[in-house]
Parts: C-alpha cells; structure tokens; sequence
C-alpha cells in the first residue's frame, strides 16, 4: 500500500530527532523500522547514531534494534519543532484574521567593516524575519516586525546604526503596486513550489489512511463494498508507516514553512497554495494523531509517543474564528 504513495525526503539525523518520544528516548527498534520504510540502511543509522552519540547529543543503552537512545537535551527542538508563533500567525492569515494595513516597514543600516559579524547577524535575522533586500543595506517587510529587529540590533551593539520608518506609498523603480512589488522582492514561485510538494504528500497520505488508494476499477458493486468496508473498520495503517508520514510531514511542512515571509493575503497571487497546504497539512495530522481502529497492539503507555505529535498537535489547528486586534499605526 504505502510503496506507491508520495514520499518526502528526510536526513537521517533528522529523522532520530523526530523519533524521540516526550520521555526523551528513541526505541532502536521503531527507528530502523521507520528508517527501512524510508529506504535508508542500517548502517546508514548506526553510522548516524555514532555520529549524535559522539556530539554528545545522545546517549546509547543496549544493542541492535533493542537499543535505546536517551536525549542528552531536547533533541527535537530545533530539528522538526514548528515555529509556533510564526505557524499560527500563518493561519490566522488563512482564516482572514490578519488582514494588511497597507504599510510596509523598512530598515537600513550602515554597520561598519569593523562590526561585520553583527552585520551580518542582523542581515540574517531580518531575512529569517521575512524581510527582502531591497538595495544595499536597505530591506522590507510587510509584517510589523520593529520590535524583534530592535530587540536583536540591540543585543548586538548596533541599534544606533539602524532606521526604522514605515511608508504606505513604496515604489522601486516604476513598481508601486503592493502585489507587484511584492513579486518582485520575495521568491513567490519557489516558496509556491514548496507549498505544491506539502499538499501532493498530505493528500497521498490521507488517501492512504482513508484507505482510497489504488482502489481503481472494478465493478460499481465492488466499490461499494470496498467503501462499506472502510466505514465499518476505519483506516488500516500499521503503525510503523504512521509514524512514518509524521516524521515526512512534518519534514515537508518545515521544508515549505522556515523559508516563507508570510505575506499577508493582500500581497499573494489567487489562489495561493500556501493556504490549501496548511489545510491539508492539519487535516492529515489530524488523522494521523487519531487512533488506528485496526490498530492490534494496546494502547501506548504515557511518554511513549514522539514528541513530534503533540509539538504538531498543538500547533497545526485552525484558530477560533475572532475579529483581529486593531494593529498599532506608526507615527508618520
């Protein structure tokens, strides 16, 4: 069943901090199984497992796949972990509940040779921000995105040799309208691209967990007995391949969501894939944290589940469907 449905790609490495369970272990066994349905080798694990081991980021009791791996800190931060903030704002925008203010918010900075690695830290922080360069030293955000640029210019060193302003009129050469400009700041095909690969594997998935997969042809009877069968029993995945779409869901949706500015609607072609792929992306997971009706083996003890579902659990659901704060104007 799962060897014709869409695959996402997953490092090793990331795929031993996805499997850490919220006790802070990795069962060896579950992980050469999930690795296996991914197509990686053994020894492309074990090899993994040296290398974290070695960088003192795990520890390692056992052997073979009866092996466990014990957290040395939070393996899974910073590995698959959602940006919490940054996903919520992302569909709060999906639900109409962020809608732009027509400003956009601009920073320069002319930080001294001497000062070069502040500069550029701050550089990067303010593309991780979302932020375009729009010409040496000058960039643009259509988020309200002050605070955190002068929190990190501060701790820095540099704020004096930043500026902050706001303009409702931004023009680059003939360019002046927000979505055009937009366009030509911001990689929107890429970033549509990423989007597109989320949404082909979160619907493989659910096809796979509805059971609807190759399930072509035959007779009218037949499909109606093969959809009797699926309302009576529910999904049948193993286990092993659940985990699996998890850890490749949450690598795709990271893959699609770290690099996206999260431009307000406003600014985005129609229709956007960015907000099918969230969707989407939450329905799976929604899915995939239910239990498994056909599921054989008893109910997991406490702890014993990824901490990669109740990170994704917590953050991949629509938000309440409440009037947006009034955003703050900058003083012109």
């Amino acid at each position: 069943m799962s060897g014709t449905r869409a695959r996402a790609e997953v490092p090793t490495r990331l795929l031993v901090h996805a499997l850490v369970r919220e006790d802070g272990t990795v069962d060896a066994g579950e992980l050469y199984e999930v690795a296996g349905i991914l197509g990686m080798s053994d020894q492309q694990v074990r090899l993994c497992v040296k290398r974290l081991v070695a960088e003192g980021r795990f520890t390692h009791e056992g052997r073979g796949r009866k092996a466990v791996l014990r957290a040395v800190a939070d393996a899974a931060t910073g590995a698959v972990a959602p940006d919490v903030d940054h996903v919520r704002h992302a569909y709060r925008q999906d639900h109409g509940l962020a809608p732009w203010d027509g400003t956009w918010h601009l920073f320069a900075f002319a930080v001294p040779e001497a000062r070069r690695a502040a500069r550029d830290t701050l550089r990067d922080k303010l593309l991780r921000l979302g932020a375009a360069p729009v010409q040496g030293g000058l960039y643009a955000s259509a988020n309200p995105i002050e605070d955190l640029v002068e929190a990190e210019a501060r701790h820095l060193g540099v704020l004096p040799a930043v500026t902050f302003l706001t303009s409702e009129d931004l023009r680059i050469g003939t360019l002046r309208e927000p979505r055009e400009l937009a366009a030509s700041l911001w990689p929107l095909k890429e970033i549509a691209a990423r989007y597109d690969r989320l949404s082909t594997l979160a619907e493989s998935c659910l096809k796979e967990m509805n059971g609807t997969e190759d399930e072509g042809g035959g007779t009218e009877g037949a499909g109606h007995a093969r959809e009797a069968r699926r309302e009576a029993n529910g999904p049948c995945v193993p286990q092993a391949e659940r985990l699996t779409m998890a850890v490749e869901l949450a690598a795709e949706f990271t893959r699609a969501m770290d690099p996206d500015p999260l431009l307000p609607p406003e600014l985005l072609p129609h229709p956007w894939p960015g907000s099918r792929a969230r969707e989407l992306a939450a329905t799976c997971w929604s899915h995939l944290a239910t239990p498994d009706p056909q599921n054989p083996k008893p109910e997991r003890e406490p702890g014993s589940l990824p901490s990669l579902f109740s990170l994704y659990g917590d953050v991949l659901r629509p938000p309440p469907r409440l009037p947006a704060p009034p955003r703050r104007r900058h003083p012109k």
